[in-house]
């Protein structure tokens, strides 16, 4: 049996850092690697020949030579995830659908995949091979039971490209004891954290080891979820760490009760974590004991971020707005929280309703959920539910200023400035050789400080601790973050124009105008659409017959519909002359940045004439 496993493109979000990894990490395409279809593929009977596409750092394959084509997905993918199952589907191909938002909402893929695989997959994907193989492989697979993580095997890491992610992704413990009423976690995994041997976790980081790999990152919903079981974990990690020569530095994500335990802190920097991320949520009382996270309330917020700061972890924290006890005051003590704390990389999303959470079922019941608006992404400006104590559009626009507010160049200094006053001996930036962090710092002069005048150039330096030389690579590193996070507000937070007077429709027209020659001469197509929620799709379908001098200044109008709008773009490349690859190669290059938002269909001998990465693009299949 050949298999084929897809991990769809991702839409950008705070969380892809692009601006950090086109820039300041050339030879990296993504963060994390997924994680599950390695483990998926582990599961696989040993006979079975098995691959997996990326679509996040490679292209992916229209006719693969594969029997199966498994087809993973979060919520952020579903869309993505959609277009490949009905794409592959159509071709012929027998698709199974799966993943994290497939496990919440099986419902959604009946009519997409040929079978569905709903839920931890240690023992349904197991009895779903013995049934493809016998020819009788049914239309659900659902894990209605509790997996016990012995089950689970090592990842196959070898299927995964490392060297272009990041940081590399290992699981030790499923759920969390806490009942957030906006999470789906304990919807999926439950309540009681389940953990992985620790004897496991040392093969994999055996395998990890072997593959050069020194960035590691434990993506449990909660690494503290089982506290006994986390501190025996971390004093193996931490004897590992010393017989290994500290090859790891360790990230995860935990509950902020981690700062009300000296011995875990101190455990955390024994075994080389470097960083933690924290659901903190609000610091607001009352919005936390509304949304049910009582963990926040037991000790103030800022004493504890500091106090983890003092044991040389650095804080990384997600915010959220929107709770029905948030008025339009509640942007400017996020703002004060975010800034005092000093959290560089504070994931500032509205508040969401997933599909099945507490949340969901309650606004549900009083009425206030929104028909038709997306429940999957929460770093965009909107949401999927009306506010309570302040209007819609106020949340929005509130949300809106407050993320600018935070990615000024003096909000960014201050927060490293406000951060070191309480980091001490910091385990993070050490990854880095001093030949790595002087190339890094070329680029963020050359592509970040550079192109902000005397200002970004004086915030940059007042930054940076002299007096604590460790700790420059960190202001480094802060300083990216910071930039990558400005540049995704720059792009997708744009403010749109009323209805009567979209810039959409004024550019949309401009184009017509200045390419009427090829329109007529049938060699160009160029339309508008209305895409709800999301400004417009602006579509160029181009033939032969197109010279250097429109792909010069399509690239610029382009550019300027991308940079100014939160529309997105359509190419479909209908035909291609030997003497048009270079100028369209330019064009695309050029667009690049703006690769979540442009759409590209064409057929794969045509893209195999350019040479440009294409994983950048969201590229629709054709046949």
């Amino acid at each position: 049996m050949r298999l084929l496993l897809v991990n769809p493109k991702s839409p950008e979000s705070f969380w892809s850092f692009k601006w950090a990894v086109d820039v300041v990490l050339p030879h990296k395409r993504a963060l994390n690697p997924p994680l599950g279809l390695a483990t998926l593929a582990a599961l696989c009977p040993e006979h079975w020949e098995v691959s997996i596409v990326d679509e996040n750092i490679e292209p992916i394959p229209l006719d693969p030579r594969a029997d199966l084509i498994g087809i993973c997905g979060m919520g952020v993918q579903f869309a993505r995830q959609r277009e490949l199952l009905t794409y592959y589907r159509s071709k012929g191909y027998y698709v199974v659908a799966g993943g994290s938002y497939a496990s919440l909402c099986p419902e959604l893929y009946a009519s997409l995949a040929d079978t569905v695989v709903a839920g931890e997959a240690e023992y349904i994907w197991r009895e779903f091979c013995r049934d493809i193989a016998s020819g009788q492989a049914k239309r659900l697979y659902q894990e209605r039971g509790t997996v016990s993580l012995t089950d689970s095997p090592v990842p196959r890491f070898d299927l995964l490209d490392l060297p272009k992610y990041q940081t590399v992704s290992l699981q030790f413990s499923r759920g969390c004891p806490f009942r957030c009423e906006f999470c789906d976690i304990i919807v999926m995994f439950g309540r009681r954290p389940r953990t992985k041997p620790i004897e496991q976790v040392g093969r994999e980081l055996d395998v990890l080891r072997a593959r050069n790999v020194r960035n590691a990152f434990f993506v449990d919903d909660n690494f503290i979820g089982n506290k006994p079981a986390a501190k025996e974990l971390l004093k193996f990690l931490a004897d590992y760490q010393r017989v290994h020569d500290y090859q790891f530095r360790f990230g995860t994500e935990a509950s902020i009760n981690l700062a009300h335990d000296d011995e875990l802190l101190e455990l955390f920097r024994q075994a080389s974590f470097a960083w933690v991320f924290i659901g903190i949520e609000s610091p607001d009382a009352d919005s936390l004991k509304e949304t049910r996270k009582y963990q926040n309330v037991r000790r103030d917020l800022l004493s504890s971020v500091r106090h983890i700061y003092s044991h040389g972890v650095e804080v990384l924290g997600g915010f959220i707005v929107g709770f029905d006890n948030d008025t339009v005051d509640t942007f400017d003590r996020q703002y004060e929280f975010i800034m005092q704390s000093g959290i560089q990389t504070a994931m500032l999303g509205l508040l969401t309703a997933l599909p099945k959470t507490p949340l969901y079922e309650r606004l549900q019941e009083e009425g206030r959920l929104i028909a038709g608006a997306s429940d999957v992404e929460n770093t965009r400006l909107a949401t999927n539910f009306i506010p309570k104590r302040m209007g819609y559009d106020e949340l929005i626009s509130g949300y809106r200023r407050l993320l600018r507010r935070l990615v000024r160049y003096d909000n960014i200094a201050s927060r490293i400035r406000n951060k070191f006053r309480y980091l001490k001996h910091p385990l993070g930036g050490r990854d880095w050789s001093w030949v790595e962090r002087l190339q890094m710092l070329g680029r963020i002069v050359v592509h970040g400080l550079m192109r902000g005048g005397v200002a970004r150039f004086f915030h940059f330096f007042r930054s940076i601790p002299f007096s604590r030389p460790r700790l420059i690579p960190l202001a480094m590193q802060d300083w990216v973050v910071g930039m990558s996070m400005r540049d995704y507000v720059n792009r997708y937070f744009v403010e749109v124009a009323n209805k009567v007077k979209r810039p959409e429709v004024s550019y949309f027209r401009s184009i017509e105008k200045a390419f009427r020659r090829y329109v007529r001469q049938g060699a160009l197509k160029v339309s508008l659409d209305e895409v709800m929620n999301a400004g417009a799709n602006l579509s160029l379908s181009m033939r032969a017959g197109l010279d250097r001098k429109f792909f010069a200044r399509a690239a610029r109008q382009l550019e300027t519909v991308l940079t100014d709008t939160t529309s997105s773009v359509t190419l479909q490349i209908e035909e291609l002359q030997a003497a048009q690859r270079r100028h369209l190669q330019r064009m695309l290059e050029r667009l690049s940045r703006y690769g979540d938002r442009l759409y590209i269909s064409a057929r794969e001998e045509l893209r195999e004439m350019i040479e440009i990465d294409w994983s950048v693009f969201r590229l629709v299949p054709v046949s």
